[in-house]
């Protein structure tokens, strides 16, 4: 059974608990899982979180084992009750700047200033969607950008597939997985940047690739009808696959001298296998930390995350008190 849609309290920061162990920065999959793991382990643990995930525009999240189809509401509700069973603190707050010194100092927007040995920075991205009239409106509903996580939801449908680079062939190719009827529209892209292969490999999965600028997308009874070009042809679709832009929220890691890396996604900090950035006792996981994380991937993330931490505040302790 599903566990119920529960609400965990929130907490105020005073000046008794200003000092903790762990500041965990950014409150979604990834920031949950990294304080569920230290709390656990009893760590002083705080999650700052401004309430922007990525997936809000979604009625639910798929293929994450035993939460399949769970709103994404409903699964932050339950992880912070979770965590507040282990006297982790969470606070609606957003961290606007940050220090390092002997450890880290967060100041929130509130104005307060919350200090801990250990920063963990899950502040995930931002999509930033194609300037095409009604993409943005419907995005998360018959606007989608990923197979694996809306693919089954609208299987066997008309697929459209708008493109903002030739990349976007890729994507007609993945979604042709889960329809035979998919349309490549290529709006800015133009037909000689697609190479003999992409060629050959749409025409094999049946895409129809359809050259010209887009214009915006038709909406009939609040339902997708079909894409409209620039020159007033309307090719009728039921589903538009698009390719936002991954914008990393990274301004916390960049201030405090993390490395970032370009990839072809965007830029991310330089991260060894459990999440730790090249500035020690600063770690990044979740979308902070890579294109790909998905909700079940963030989770993971964060839950190596917090091992690690746990695992560095306990053998440091010890060194400490070996030294005495």
């Amino acid at each position: 059974m599903r566990p119920a849609t529960v609400v965990a309290e929130v907490v105020t920061v005073t000046e008794k608990t200003e000092e903790y162990e762990v500041i965990v920065v950014g409150g979604g999959a990834a920031g949950l899982s990294a304080a569920l793991v230290l709390g656990r382990a009893r760590r002083r643990t705080l999650v700052v979180d401004a309430g922007e995930p990525r997936n809000a525009p979604a009625a639910h999240m798929q293929g994450y084992l035993s939460r399949d189809g769970m709103s994404p509401a409903e699964f932050l509700a339950v992880g912070r009750e979770e965590i507040a069973r282990y006297g982790v603190d969470l606070v609606h707050d957003r961290a606007v700047d940050a220090t390092r010194d002997e450890g880290f100092a967060v100041r929130l927007a509130s104005g307060r200033t919350v200090r801990a040995r250990q920063l963990v920075v899950a502040t995930g991205l931002k999509d930033e969607l194609p300037p095409v009239p009604g993409v943005a409106e419907r995005f998360g509903r018959d606007v989608v950008h990923c197979p694996y996580c809306h693919g089954w939801e609208v299987r066997d449908q008309a697929f459209g597939v708008l493109a903002g680079t030739a990349m976007s062939v890729h994507q007609a190719l993945m979604v042709s997985q889960w329809s035979k009827d998919v349309t490549l529209f290529l709006h800015t892209v133009a037909e000689a940047e697609l190479t003999d292969e992409d060629l050959r490999r749409l025409a094999a999965a049946g895409v129809r690739v359809v050259p010209g600028e887009v214009a915006g997308l038709v909406v009939e009874d609040d339902r997708l009808t079909g894409v409209r070009l620039r020159d007033g042809r309307v090719h009728e679709r039921e589903v538009v696959f698009v390719a936002p832009r991954a914008v990393p929220r990274t301004d916390l890691l960049a201030r405090l001298g993390a490395e970032l890396g370009e990839t072809p996604f965007g830029t991310y900090p330089v991260i060894d296998g459990r999440g730790l950035t090249t500035v020690p006792g600063l770690w990044a996981a979740g979308n902070a930390s890579g294109f790909a994380e998905q909700v079940v991937n963030a989770a993971s993330r964060g839950y190596r995350a917090g091992a690690a931490i746990n695992a560095e505040l306990l053998m440091a302790d010890l060194d400490t008190e070996a030294a005495r």
